[in-house]
């Protein structure tokens, strides 16, 4: 005999029946291999995950930037924050005929073509538990072989045990700041202008328990478990040739470190306690060494703030001025017409990183870069004669109390310290007189106009020609109108 299932039952097989679901969905997205294919789901505000690492912290799939675009990227779960992203300078569009496919190749297109692409012939992608994504191949061996990984690419950040090479570039989100390595330093660098990148901080390798060996391979960077940034050479040497301290440096945290190149240029580490990101480590400590803490033509007041090389200008949070684009060369090689600020007790943020030229005078380090249409402006040590010429836009000086130095800025005729357009007083005088006198002979020819047509309207009403509603001349409103 058959009995008819209870409602206790049914609910209890589909219970069972959904947690074997989502278990082969979870297995599933550990790996993704040749034939897949996905597109953005327009119901998803923020990240559509299509790859999960083994341990649940680790996430792929797509990132929606600027509401209506997208980006390949690996996110920490817990916290939502974007480690590395693959297409940052070319996003796609958030909706159709935008894919993703694993063809042997990861491909991220649109209806104009390939956006982004690993460019491999592998068998599967993976998601490591230390958020790094690889394209992987089984050889016939059983071993696997990594023909291509997110690690090797990395965005703006680092994490636990990612080596960071010399052929290796990581960017600040807005496009503006740089980390590099040398041969025995690492720097960060600012890209004010094209074709020019300008360093503002250098860190050399103490060496201290361990040598840099000419020969031996170039040296890289590793973010420790242990909470440091270390330098090291050869990879058979454990030994770094030197160690940036962690304020966690020694003691056991519960989730990983990270640093993080920041839109003000600063490099930054932090570590995960479980619940936020604690700020562990940070290049530069003194706001005013930031390489544009106050903003183009800002100066940067130790203690006290921002304010303007002009002193006629406000200080706003957006800065003094617009930093400018190109330079002051026109096209036909002459030079482009400007304004000078000239300011005293200003030095360079940065200048024992740049070069100079020693001079006699304060005058012949002006003329040198008055006569350059590439110079944007100079700072001069009158004690020691050093003439330190800027090529790039001017960005936030520092102020010193020092008398004996001095700066010499170029400011673009179009704009007067504050990004607005510079007129001068007869024109700005003019173009008030006569708006004024617009305003004048406007209102009196309405006033005329409008006396005339009352007094025509009263004229058809009191002869019959004006058909409509009987007009009471003898109303308050009349005798207003036959007093205006």
């Amino acid at each position: 005999m058959l009995h008819k299932p209870t409602d206790s039952r049914c609910r209890v097989l589909f219970t069972i029946f959904t947690l074997y679901a989502n278990l082969l969905t979870r297995v599933r997205t550990q790996e993704i291999l040749k034939g897949f294919k996905a597109s953005p789901d327009s119901s998803i505000s923020l990240f559509q995950s299509l790859l999960h690492d083994a341990s649940g912290n680790y996430s792929f799939g797509f990132l929606r930037v600027n509401a209506t675009r997208l980006v390949l990227a690996v996110i920490h779960v817990p916290s939502e924050e974007p480690l590395w992203v693959g297409n940052p300078n070319n996003p796609a569009k958030w909706s159709n005929p935008t894919n993703l496919i694993f063809n042997g190749s990861l491909v991220l297109s649109d209806k104009s073509g390939v956006i982004w692409s690993t460019y491999t012939n592998g068998g599967r992608v993976i998601l490591s538990n230390t958020s790094n994504l690889q394209v992987q191949n089984m050889d016939a061996d059983g071993s696997v072989s990594i023909l291509w990984q997110s690690f090797s690419f990395p965005y703006d950040t680092l994490v636990d045990n990612q080596n960071y090479t010399t052929n290796m570039s990581l960017v600040s989100s807005n496009g503006l700041y740089s980390l590099k390595l040398g041969n025995n330093f690492f720097g960060l660098y600012a890209n004010f202008k094209e074709g020019l990148e300008q360093i503002y901080y250098k860190h050399t390798a103490l060496e201290a328990k361990a040598s840099i060996i000419d020969g031996q391979g170039p040296v890289y960077l590793r973010v420790s478990p242990d909470g440091f940034l270390g330098m090291y050479q050869a990879s058979s040497d454990p030994t770094p040739v030197d160690i940036e301290t962690f304020k966690s440096y020694g003691v056991p945290v519960p989730g990983i470190h990270r640093i993080r190149i920041e839109p003000d240029g600063n490099l930054q580490g932090y570590y995960w306690n479980g619940t936020v990101w604690i700020s562990d480590y940070q290049a530069i400590s003194d706001q005013c060494e930031l390489p544009s803490a106050c903003g183009p033509y800002g100066l940067c007041i130790p203690g006290s703030g921002c304010a303007c090389l002009n002193n006629n200008t406000q200080f706003t949070p957006s800065g003094c001025s617009e930093p400018g684009s190109g330079d002051f060369c026109r096209n036909d090689g002459v030079e482009n017409k400007f304004s000078v600020i000239r300011q005293n007790g200003v030095e360079l943020l940065y200048k024992e990183l740049m070069g100079y030229v020693k001079m006699n005078s304060l005058e012949a380090c002006e003329t040198s870069c008055d006569k350059n249409c590439t110079c944007w402006g100079v700072v001069y040590n009158n004690a020691s004669g050093f003439c330190y010429s800027i090529d790039y836009p001017i960005q936030t000086m520092v102020s010193n109390r020092e008398e004996t130095k001095y700066g010499y800025f170029k400011v673009s005729k179009s704009t007067n310290g504050s990004g607005k357009k510079v007129e001068s007083g007869l024109e700005i005088g003019l173009v008030l007189l006569g708006a004024t006198l617009l305003a004048i002979f406007g209102f009196s020819g309405y006033q005329i106009w409008r006396r005339k047509r009352r007094v025509k309207t009263l004229v058809e009403d009191e002869n019959g020609v004006n058909p409509g509603p009987y007009k009471n001349l003898g109303s308050a409103s009349f005798r207003s109108i036959e007093m205006t």
